[in-house]
């Protein structure tokens, strides 16, 4: 079985509170339990963590090393200043693919830039919550032969 790390960035945890006109009205809890369904239907098993602290996530990143064969990350604000993050998942090699709830492209131009998405292997935006289970798909055939 292979093992996803999947890690959201800062304020996910306030779905279905904040803003819900762009991230809509399903909570964190319920995206933990849709996710836990997604993942157990495509053989995967995975882990979640969220964090408000950029060098909580580049820890959690880190610590996926010979531990998990895929990582799904919504870096959230930090997806448009973190380098660290960036450098993160570069270093650490492991296939990984950014999701994010809204199409940050379509928003304030200080979103269009994604150094997250340039270490990553595919990016997922604009398709609301579905858009983490597009990501479980990917990584699943992707790491199918591997």
């Amino acid at each position: 079985m292979k093992k996803i790390l999947l890690i959201n960035g800062p304020n996910i945890n306030l779905l279905g509170k904040r803003e819900p006109d762009i991230y809509g009205h399903v909570t964190y809890a319920e995206l933990l339990l849709d996710i836990k369904r997604w993942s157990n239907s495509l053989g995967l098993e995975t882990k979640c963590v969220q964090s408000n602290h950029e060098g909580v996530i580049v820890d959690y990143i880190q610590s996926a090393m010979d531990m998990f064969d895929g990582i799904v990350i919504n870096p959230a604000a930090f997806t448009h200043t973190s380098i660290s993050i960036y450098d993160c998942l570069k270093a650490v090699g492991i296939p990984a693919v950014e999701v994010h709830i809204s199409d940050p492209t379509k928003r304030e131009t200080f979103r269009h830039i994604s150094f997250a998405g340039m270490a990553c292997l595919k990016t997922i935006k604009g398709k609301g919550l579905k858009g983490y289970k597009e990501a479980l798909e990917f990584l699943a055939d992707y790491l199918k032969d591997k």
